[in-house]
């Protein structure tokens, strides 16, 4: 419904400038008429048109009503307390100055018309020139425009002096066409006869206006168009610095980042580059990844120009132990843009990240660089670059990561890993088979089912077949005592892992992914069967799901930095490019605030999504507790995540502790957006980083 409503809005708006202007050109050149029934006539059609706009009118303000009943006034503020009056008021003073006069006006032609053949008498033309009947039209047409720019150029955070300048244009080209018309009604009330002026004189007056305006459009433009373009060099570490709620001293200052105001144990600045993880001792698991080029073949013999870790798709599944040491050398061989390794959703230490520009620099061809962290995290888990990341994960630079636990479990376990993605020419595959897919499993076999979904842009829908099953983790953790679930289906966002778990019956299974009967996964007993007929399904809502279980801390706690973070859109330049920009708080990179924490922070952020598409936020480095969604309290299961997929309209709270020092990103994992500016960053104090982005840099991270 809040979609619905962002969108009319929008929709609305651009019918009722339409409408309106239409209105405003009728008002004004309803003077020139020489002939007294075609000016009665154009007078009729004047009054039609001060109530047609009412109808877009009352469609955009029922939209605004519906969300200030319903929702946070973080979605209604601006649309209530300026495109409302913007619509409103303007309407208001057509009814109440220019229908009165326009009546009037048209009861006296219609006296005049009973004589055949009877001229204008010049009463009507100074009616008819009056600015109390044309001006409220054009004053609607202008506040219609002023409207429209908001819902497009939305001001978020909401603050009344970021307001001032649309809303004084409004008010002084208001005034401009009042005087315009004062002195041209002056001018025709002097006349004994009016002379309606040339064609010619009225199209130059015309030409003259709108080169004016023309010209300061194009200043403008071109203005916006030069400050949209990215500097050659940003250092990762400067922008604007929000603390959530504390209070800025000279210790926490942007330059200092808080030195003086650290615990006694990291009082000092730290380079991202010195928080690795252990450079000494033998690494319990060696691996190596080559980056490359190569035409890979489906299941189904299609081909596909990839790039590829170790000549595959997706590349080599890394699995280890809890607790392990590990050792990654990344190679590349042939990517001419540059690669990096990101472990998404394991929290390494920051240097081992993986983020080009952030905490290294990208491996170029020929380069090789070594990643060492320790596996401290049980669970589902995927790499990817990080170095043009958005064009990188869609050619396949990707593979799954599997941190499994210190002890072995007593029964044996199916472990299937179900990692999708769609390539280019609409392919879509599970792994590198883009055909229905058939395992042998023993009936009474448990199974665990990993779901990642690497897709960009897209929610992916799982829908298991022939059992009931269970929701065992989320993002990488175990939820407690989860419940028995039928006839749901399972949503994971872009980004996202969800693991599932069932025993094995002695019938077929099936796994459906996307609703595409031509793929999937069908399990039996002797690996034959017909692919089952797919239920009616709800969605899995991991809110209230599972059993509540301690945590460290809660939504009662005591935080130390309270975020808010705004997911929005607005029609803005980019490095250039005019688009529709997704942003945070108002702004897109570089120019989005840096939340900046000290460790041991425990930290509160309220993400809300005023925008009309779902946007999958990961924080690198940290899992956040999930509070609550649109005001609702988490009641089953601790819910963690590291990719939150915020629907339009939704508000979530989420909880972490600030317990890993450095540099981390923080986007939206619809790594399009994240490409056109959709990301921040979380940055402790006192740490700094020698690494840079923009296109004088090797460095492009998304």
């Amino acid at each position: 419904m809040y979609s619905i409503s962002v969108q009319t809005i929008l929709f609305v708006s651009l019918l009722f400038v339409i409408f309106t202007w239409i209105g405003s050109v009728k008002a004004s050149r309803l003077l020139y008429n020489q002939n007294l029934e075609r000016m009665h006539r154009k007078a009729s059609k004047l009054l039609f048109w001060s109530w047609f706009p009412v109808i877009p009118a009352a469609a955009i303000i029922g939209a605004i009503i519906w969300m200030q009943q319903s929702m946070d006034p973080v979605f209604w503020q601006d649309r209530v307390f300026i495109q409302a009056p913007l619509v409103v008021l303007p309407i208001l003073t057509i009814w109440v100055v220019s229908v009165p006069k326009l009546i009037k006006l048209r009861s006296l032609m219609k006296q005049n018309l009973a004589e055949p053949g009877a001229a204008i008498e010049p009463t009507i033309y100074h009616r008819a020139a009056s600015p109390g009947l044309i001006i409220p039209f054009q004053m609607t047409a202008l506040g219609a425009l002023t409207a429209l720019y908001f819902s497009l150029v939305p001001p978020v955070p909401f603050q009344w002096l970021d307001i001032s300048i649309p809303l004084a244009a409004f008010v002084l080209l208001t005034a401009g066409l009042w005087w315009r018309h004062q002195i041209r009604f002056k001018q025709v009330s002097k006349m004994e006869v009016y002379v309606i002026p040339t064609f010619w004189k009225r199209a130059l007056t015309m030409v003259g206006v709108i080169a004016v305006v023309a010209g300061s459009v194009y200043y403008l433009f071109m203005l916006a168009i030069n400050n949209s373009q990215l500097p050659a060099e940003i250092d990762m570490a400067s922008g604007t610095h929000d603390y959530g709620g504390q209070a800025v001293t000279a210790n926490m200052s942007p330059h200092n980042h808080g030195i003086e105001g650290m615990n006694s144990s990291s009082a000092k600045m730290m380079s991202v580059a010195d928080l690795t993880g252990p450079r000494e001792g033998a690494p319990d698991r060696r691996f190596t990844l080559t980056a490359q080029k190569k035409t890979v073949t489906l299941s189904s013999g299609k081909t596909v120009d990839a790039w590829t870790f170790n000549g595959q798709i997706p590349g080599p599944e890394l699995r280890m132990k809890e607790g392990e040491l590990v050792e990654v050398t990344l190679v590349n061989e042939d990517i001419e843009q540059g690669v990096t390794a990101h472990w998404h959703g394991l929290d390494v230490p920051n240097a081992e990240d993986g983020v080009a520009g952030a905490t290294q620099n990208a491996v170029m061809p020929g380069e090789t660089y070594t990643y060492r962290f320790r596996a401290e995290q049980v669970g589902t888990f995927w790499y990817h670059s990080h170095q043009d990341s958005q064009e990188a994960v869609s050619m396949g630079l990707f593979g799954a990561l599997i941190v499994e636990p210190k002890m072995e479990t007593l029964q044996q376990v199916k472990d299937i890993t179900v990692m999708t993605h769609r390539w280019k020419g609409n392919t879509f595959a599970i792994g590198a088979s883009d055909q229905l897919e058939r395992m042998t499993i023993e009936p009474g076999t448990p199974v665990r089912m990993r779901l990642i979904n690497t897709d960009d842009w897209v929610q992916q829908k799982y829908t298991l077949v022939g059992t009931h099953f269970e929701v065992a983790a989320i993002d990488g953790t175990e939820l407690n005592k989860p419940g028995v679930l039928t006839n749901t289906h399972v949503v994971v966002p872009t980004g996202g892992r969800y693991d599932i778990t069932f025993i094995m019956p002695e019938r077929p299974m099936y796994l459906n992914v996307g609703g595409n009967r031509s793929s999937g996964i069908l399990m039996s007993p002797d690996g034959k069967g017909e692919i089952p007929e797919l239920p009616q399904t709800v969605a899995f809502d991991p809110l209230q799901y599972g059993d509540p279980t301690a945590t460290p801390f809660d939504a009662n706690s005591r935080f130390d930095r309270d975020f808010t973070m705004i997911l929005d859109n607005k029609l803005g330049f980019y490095n250039r490019n005019l688009d529709f920009l997704y942003t945070l708080n108002g702004e897109v990179f570089p120019n989005t605030p840096m939340l900046m924490v000290k460790e041991g922070d425990l930290v509160k952020t309220t993400i809300v999504n005023r925008g009309n598409v779902e946007h999958p936020m990961h924080l690198h480095g940290h899992h956040v507790l999930v509070l609550s969604r649109n005001g609702k309290p988490s009641m089953g299961s601790p819910w963690w995540s590291d990719t939150l997929a915020v629907l339009p309209g939704e508000t979530y709270e989420v909880a972490f502790v600030a317990n890993n020092p450095g540099l981390w990103m923080d986007h939206c994992h619809n790594l399009v957006h994240a490409a056109a500016g959709m990301t921040m960053h979380l940055m402790y104090e006192g740490v700094t980083t020698p690494f840079s982005v923009g296109s004088g840099t090797i460095n492009h991270p998304e």
